[in-house]
């Protein structure tokens, strides 16, 4: 399967090619600080099934041998990579691709540092648009 995905800007533009070995929601501190939300969907490929189509990116070691990829202009998040952990893997942000739901998540990981409040956010009132507009 090929899918392709993008910052904000449209500066930085990647396919993947292949089957994802995991999709996960991560709620770490270290993915929530780096995307100022409460958690970041991934999606792992091998390292060989991802490739940068257009513009290039900026990666700040986050921590120990933990990788983190954005596009230099906007900062949108894009892929991380640890040696250590997770050899020969990129995970690239899943709600990054152009069909986020091309992608369904298969499990939430990290929940022993899920913010409180998001263990029952799917209970609170929803609306398709912002209210009152």
């Amino acid at each position: 399967m090929e899918l392709e995905g993008g910052c904000q800007c449209g500066a930085v533009r990647y396919a993947v090619d292949g089957e994802p070995q995991h999709v996960a929601l991560c709620h770490c501190e270290a993915c929530r600080k780096s995307a100022g939300a409460p958690a970041v969907a991934w999606a792992a490929f091998a390292e060989d099934e991802f490739t940068l189509k257009r513009g290039e990116l900026t990666t700040f070691n986050s921590s120990g041998s933990a990788m983190r990829s954005f596009c230099p202009t906007c900062g949108t998040g894009i892929a991380y990579r640890n040696a250590d952990m997770l050899p020969g893997i990129v995970d690239i942000q899943a709600a990054t691709l152009d069909d986020p739901d091309a992608l369904p998540l298969q499990a939430q990981i990290q929940t022993a540092e899920r913010i409180g409040w998001m263990a029952n956010a799917h209970e609170l009132p929803q609306f398709e648009r912002y209210p009152g507009m």
